[in-house]
């Protein structure tokens, strides 16, 4: 039996992703301590499915000057106070040594804590950085090639980064200016005074190995780059799609849309993170309303607001009346996107978000905000084929109501050609997923290459 440590990123995504992986480790009989705060764990039990191995070991996220009162989560903490988040995680680097002394685990999975490595290290635990992001994403941006010596991405063009590494494998991945734009400001500096950049940095350049939530059917040549690239082992847990709770779909929820046909309802969400513009708030709304299906949108409330509700463009809420739902908060998207009713997912392509539509019989529909989702789209829509990515103005990625009714029409019309092109290639995709032994297969060998890395 392998004693596993996970300490995933303080948000819901890479909780639940690292959760997934913990309950198939505690299937074949590991052992795994969690590290997560007291406040988000109620949400996270009904993802346990083996209490009696996932041991939940709680964390105290300290106060600091300007974070909200009580803030454990990153869904706890606007959008311009996040640095502030950060310097709590820096803060807490003894509570997880005093931990990982006391629990004495022989490995740790870790997300973006760049000092995690050097911390275990010195007590002898072996480290492996389990990426909650794609492997495309991190070989386009952090690989060796890119010849990003620590502190000094901030002073690269930012064009740059609109043309891959060198011998980066061929493919369909590129960027526009405004999402290179948007990612570029992950090199400012906070907390532990280091960049975003740095720490991702940091954590693939010294860690045992590195791992990814994905399969070599989807993206195994960025696989093979990102091993010629660190020289160290890339593992693989499969495509760990997503389970189904152990608790039913909320009765609101199920009773709204048990009200609709067989996949006439547009699902819309952007994450735990992701706060838009009010301006662009409201043009996904109506452009949803325009379509004259109904839809349930779960975001959190645009800048400068406080609820959705009062952010609604006026007259709205009358002209759809019970047609169309718009809530603030955490939902079961799980449990949605597997609701009958539900036939299009209009998503900001999250890694968490990709994988749990492509194992969905939803159209997908993607508008990416940031980090890691603009690639994830370029994979779900130009690699897979399996999505339509929302027209935007080039210059600064600006999406109108107009452009969110045709995306969302396209692929809901059953005599759209593009749309039924996207069906099929989406079921193919999905069929390969989830065919049989496949997920045990990689999990297995998961397990084997951890024992290797512990007899090494």
């Amino acid at each position: 039996m392998i004693h596993v440590a996970m300490f995933p990123h303080l948000a819901m995504g890479h909780l639940i992703a690292y959760l997934h992986l913990s309950n198939r480790l505690a299937e074949r009989g590991h052992k795994v301590s969690f590290f997560v705060p007291t406040k988000p764990q109620p949400d996270l039990n009904p993802f346990n499915h083996h209490p009696h191995l996932i041991s939940f070991i709680s964390l105290t996220v300290p106060h600091v000057q300007g974070l909200p009162l009580g803030a454990q989560t990153m869904a706890d903490v606007p959008l311009t106070l996040v640095h502030f988040f950060w310097i709590a995680i820096d803060n807490m680097q003894n509570q997880i040594k005093l931990l990982l002394q006391e629990l004495k685990p022989d490995l740790i999975l870790y997300d973006i804590t760049h000092r995690l490595s050097s911390i275990a290290r010195d007590l002898g635990i072996k480290t492996v950085h389990h990426c909650t992001t794609s492997a495309s994403n991190n070989a386009y941006f952090l690989v060796p090639s890119r010849n990003l010596p620590l502190g000094i991405e901030e002073k690269l063009p930012e064009t740059n980064y609109m043309v891959p590494p060198l011998d980066f494998p061929r493919s369909s991945l590129k960027l526009h200016l405004f999402e290179v734009l948007t990612v570029f400001p992950s090199s400012n500096k906070f907390g532990d005074d280091i960049s975003f950049h740095q720490r991702l940095l940091t954590a693939l350049n010294n860690c045992d190995a590195i791992s990814f939530r994905t399969c070599r059917e989807m993206e195994g040549k960025y696989c093979d780059y990102l091993n010629q690239q660190f020289k160290k082992p890339i593992l693989l847990t499969g495509p760990a799609l997503p389970e189904t709770p152990n608790t039913p779909l909320e009765k609101q929820w199920d009773d709204w849309l048990s009200r609709f046909d067989p996949g006439s309802v547009i699902y819309c969400s952007f994450g735990s993170e992701c706060i838009l513009q009010t301006e662009q708030f409201q043009e996904l709304v109506l452009g949803l309303e325009l379509t004259g299906l109904p839809f349930l949108v779960a975001l959190k409330p645009p800048f400068g607001f406080t609820t959705v509700e009062e952010s609604l463009p006026s007259g709205f809420k009358e002209r759809i009346g019970d047609r169309g739902v718009v809530y603030g908060g955490w939902v079961q998207q799980t449990l949605i996107l597997a609701h009958p009713s539900v036939g299009c997912f209009v998503t900001h392509c999250g890694f968490g978000s990709m994988w749990e539509s492509l194992a969905s019989d939803c159209q997908i529909v993607g508008i990416p905000q940031g980090g890691d989702q603009f690639l994830n789209a370029r994979v779900l829509s130009g690699e897979l084929k399996v999505a339509l990515e929302v027209e935007r103005r080039e210059e600064d990625g600006w999406f109108s109501k107009e452009s969110i009714h045709k995306a969302v029409k396209e692929v809901m019309d059953g005599e759209n050609q593009v749309g039924n092109e996207l069906k099929e290639n989406h079921a193919k995709w999905k069929q390969v997923l989830l065919s049989e032994g496949l997920e045990d297969a990689y999990i297995d060998s998961f397990i084997e290459k951890l024992q290797d890395l512990l007899e090494n």
